[in-house]
């Protein structure tokens, strides 16, 4: 009879709708792209919770560009001009799923952008060899654009 109370605690715990993050608005963006969205037109100051996963510029009337930084997810709340809470949102960075393919040799991990034809594209969770090597080129390249 003893065990009959826990089990019967555990269906009912099962059979409550699952929750989800929080009731607040889930939005998601790619990693190292960005998401045009618009806040309450009173929204004066932006939050993100880990500015590291996300980042945001506010723009006029409410309209924020959301930008992901880094995999994971934080929260985004908008504020008034008196510092009263207009709105928050869940923000879930994810990885591209279309043409990027990873190549996985051990331990080390590389990536490529395969768009149509495949180069290397440095994302995070890359080795750090081929993360460096991948970046080292891209900034040489940048100021062989730039020093004109």
């Amino acid at each position: 009879m003893r065990t009959a109370l826990p089990c019967a605690l555990a269906l009912i715990l099962l059979a409550l709708p699952a929750r989800a993050e929080s009731d607040a608005a889930v939005i998601t963006v790619l990693v190292d792209n960005a998401k045009v969205m618009r806040l309450p037109e009173r929204t004066q100051t932006v939050v993100v919770g880990n500015p590291i996963i996300a980042d945001v510029t506010l723009q006029k009337n409410g309209v924020v560009v959301l930008t992901g930084k880094s995999y994971g997810s934080t929260n985004l709340i908008a504020l008034d001009a008196a510092g009263a809470m207009l709105a928050e949102s869940q923000i879930r960075v994810e990885a591209p799923q279309t043409a990027v393919i990873t190549v996985q040799r051990g331990l080390d991990r590389e990536s490529y952008s395969c768009t149509p034809n495949c180069q290397p594209s440095m994302q995070l969770g890359d080795s750090l060899k081929y993360f460096g090597e991948v970046s080292q080129q891209a900034e040489n390249r940048r100021k062989l654009a730039t020093d004109r």
